[in-house]
Formats: C-alpha cells, sequence, structure tokens
C-alpha cells in the first residue's frame, strides 16, 4: 500500500510535468491517458499501481484545474515526498467483496494488495442492504500517523428533509473560547488554550503524559538531526522519532475532529438558522516578521496566535455545519466579520475602550453602560447582521450620518 501510495504521488508529479510543459492546444485527457498508459509501461516502479487508481490521478488532477479556472483553489504543484498525505483511490466498488469477519470486524479485497481486515465502524449497503439504489461505489485509502485507513463512498436515496422549524443562531468563533452562541451559552471542548504562566498551549488535545512524551520526542529529534551534514538523507532513527511525534499530533487531530463532529451535529439538530462570520483565516495567520528594512513587531506573540487559531480549524468547524444544517433541514448563513466583537450589541454603537479584555466588554457610550461576555456580545452582533439583511454586502457599518465625535452608529439601527 505504501508503494501504491508513493506511485501515485510520482505519477502525479509527472502528470503535472508533463501538463506544464506541454503547448495549451496539444493539452487533452486522451493525450494525457496514453501518456500515463506508456508510463506504466516501462516505468516498473509506476506499474504497482493500479489501472484504475492512475485513471483516478488523472481526474483529480484536472478537477484541481477546474478548481484553480474558477477561483475556488490555487494551482497545483508538485506533491513532495514527506509533506504530502498519502493516499490511494479505488474508483469501482464491485471489487472491494466486502465480507464479514466477526461483530467488529471486516474484510475487504484491496486491488494488488489482497484481503485486508478493517474496523467496522458504520453500516455500510453490502450484501442484503445493497442496491441499485443504495451501494459501494468506490474507496479511498488515506495514510496518517496512526496508519492506514479505508473511507467508503456510498451512494443512497435519501428523502428531502423537511425545512428545520428551530430558533435562529448566531455563532462567534474564538480561541480561548471556540464556539460562542448568541443565546448566552458556550460549545467548549473542556482544554485550556492557554498554560498557567500565559502562554498559549500548543498541544492542548493531549494530556500532560502525552505532552511530556512529545517534549521529549522533540528533543531527540533535534539531537539527531544536528549531526546530520547538509543534504545528508535522514536517519533511519530520526525518521522513528518524526513517526512517534507524526503518531501523537494524528492523536491530537483525531481528538479535535470528534469534537467538531460532536458539536457541529448538536448545533445542526436544534438549531434552524445558523449563522456565522465570514472570516479570511488565510490572512489572518499569516506571520508578523516584516522585512529587514521594516521589522515586525510582537512576532512571538503573533505566532502563538497564529498556532491557536490554526489549533482550532475554524474552517473545519464552518464546512461540517454547512452539509449537517442542509441534513438536518436548516441554513447556514455567512455575515461580514468587522466590527462585530468591538460594537454593542445593546445599543449598537461603536465606541473606542468597549472591549477592555478578551472576555469583557463594556459599553462606553453614556447612554448605554451595558457590559457583558466579549464573545456573546459578538455572537449577537453577528446574528442581528443577519436579521437586517447586511449577508452579502462587504462590511457593515458604513451608514453616513451626523455623529457624535469618536462614536460610530450601526447601520440601520
Amino acid at each position: 500500500m505504501d508503494d501504491q501510495a508513493h506511485a501515485a504521488r510520482s505519477m502525479w508529479n509527472c502528470l503535472h510535468d508533463w501538463w506544464t510543459m506541454l503547448p495549451k492546444d496539444k493539452r487533452s485527457l486522451a493525450a494525457a491517458d496514453a501518456a500515463i498508459r506508456q508510463a506504466r509501461r516501462e516505468i516498473d516502479w509506476l506499474g504497482v499501481l493500479p489501472a484504475q487508481a492512475g485513471q483516478a490521478v488523472l481526474k483529480t488532477y484536472v478537477q484541481a484545474w477546474k478548481n484553480c479556472w474558477e477561483w475556488r483553489a490555487d494551482e497545483p504543484n508538485f506533491k513532495a515526498r514527506l509533506r504530502t498525505v498519502m493516499s490511494v483511490d479505488i474508483p469501482q466498488g464491485r471489487g472491494l467483496q466486502i465480507k464479514r469477519v466477526h461483530r467488529r470486524w471486516r474484510m475487504v479485497n484491496i486491488p494488488k494488495v489482497g484481503r485486508v481486515r478493517f474496523r467496522w465502524t458504520k453500516v455500510l449497503p453490502v450484501g442484503k442492504l445493497a442496491n441499485r439504489e443504495n451501494r459501494i461505489t468506490g474507496a479511498r485509502l488515506v495514510k496518517d500517523g496512526l496508519g492506514w485507513h479505508i473511507a467508503f463512498r456510498v451512494q443512497t436515496l435519501e428523502s428531502k428533509p423537511e425545512p428545520h422549524t428551530g430558533p435562529e443562531i448566531g455563532i462567534d468563533a474564538g480561541v480561548n473560547l471556540p464556539l460562542a452562541l448568541s443565546d448566552g451559552h458556550h460549545q467548549d471542548h473542556g482544554r485550556l488554550a492557554r498554560l498557567p504562566d500565559g502562554t498559549a498551549d500548543r498541544d492542548k488535545w493531549l494530556n500532560p503524559d502525552e505532552k511530556a512524551k512529545l517534549f521529549r520526542l522533540e528533543q531527540r529529534a533535534a539531537h539527531r538531526k544536528s549531526f546530520r551534514k547538509p543534504k545528508e538523507r535522514s536517519s533511519n532513527r530520526l525518521n522513528r522519532t518524526y513517526d512517534q511525534i507524526k503518531q501523537l499530533r494524528a492523536r491530537a487531530t483525531r481528538r479535535a475532529v470528534d469534537w467538531q463532529h460532536k458539536t457541529t451535529t448538536g448545533i445542526a439538530q436544534q438549531y434552524g438558522t445558523v449563522v456565522v462570520e465570514q472570516l479570511n483565516i488565510t490572512n489572518m495567520v499569516k506571520s508578523a516578521k516584516g522585512t529587514i528594512e521594516e521589522p515586525g513587531t510582537n512576532v512571538a506573540q503573533k505566532s502563538g496566535l497564529n498556532r491557536s487559531i490554526s489549533q482550532e480549524a475554524w474552517g473545519r468547524t464552518v464546512t461540517m455545519l454547512t452539509y449537517k444544517t442542509g441534513r438536518y433541514g436548516g441554513t447556514l448563513h455567512r455575515v461580514p466579520a468587522p466590527s462585530t466583537s468591538l460594537r454593542c450589541s445593546a445599543c449598537g454603537f461603536l465606541t473606542p475602550g468597549s472591549r477592555e479584555g478578551q472576555a469583557t466588554f463594556v459599553c462606553k457610550n453614556p447612554d448605554c453602560g451595558w457590559c457583558g461576555n466579549a464573545d456573546w456580545n459578538a455572537a449577537r452582533n453577528i446574528l442581528h447582521l443577519y436579521r437586517i439583511g447586511l449577508v452579502a454586502i462587504p462590511a457593515a457599518g458604513r451608514a453616513v450620518v451626523r455623529r457624535t465625535r469618536g462614536v460610530k452608529l450601526a447601520a440601520a439601527r
């Protein structure tokens, strides 16, 4: 399976090189397919990959260019050996031949590998449960630090859900409080974002013993790496240490994804309309180093904040909410993000100095004086932007009116 994954990655790189070198008028699916067939005949280690998996690499590569042309993603690029997730696609499901071993395990047929046992975690349409409307159409093998995993593609006929009649909710994503709801509740994963000394916890999803083990492994890896000469291959001992670090990282990622699935499912089942911010996370996690001529400030603090934002994986949470709200008959809307955490949700004014701290909001408007949790205040503003119809505009709060100096009036209030 490792050989097939490396062959698929190499075929992607060869295909990318071939595609970018050819003139535009000579690029076609037929020519690419002929090149792949010739490469599998002439190069032995490319022949390890099944023919159907090679066709899946071609389809994925062409779809990557379509996503780029439609401004949904960047251009496809080369896949590095150590930084690329190893995966193999099985585009057809009729040859999988899934059989039951006992209650928790099944057997599946992997092309050019043979019969492999896998853990049964969800009911699949196999045997008597399979028909033309409910059947397995393929699978995908993915490897992480904990080993190989198989994900099945299932075609099923589902009835259209009834419209969800639940209440509306605004959600503010944060670091200390992962999800703050506009009704005053919070979705917390029970893991502190900061250590007792005030620094950001980069391994919040690991327990103390696992953190200590990770620290020892990182020290060991740094020590062994110090003996490696420039452009010299890593030793087997260093690679084994890297594999142990990957296992701990994969375990933390699995716990985070499990919490996100359970939390988003509960939100989608309870609320009919979910409103979130339209965040540009890529720009939010950019480095503050600056240049030699203009060096940045507070680089270490910004680096810790970027790491905390990446750990929370806000984009993955929104993706889960998007398809889960549709599954339960609800809807998800995005509103502009500027000033949602700085504007008072009670009076609608944006007064400087109201955000006194990370979790404290005290309105400085003399006629208001409302105080409360800052994240809850932002969630209420997010919901209010949806209710007044400010969903498709670039920013909120741009009404041109006469107002007191130093105080900005919210739009449509």
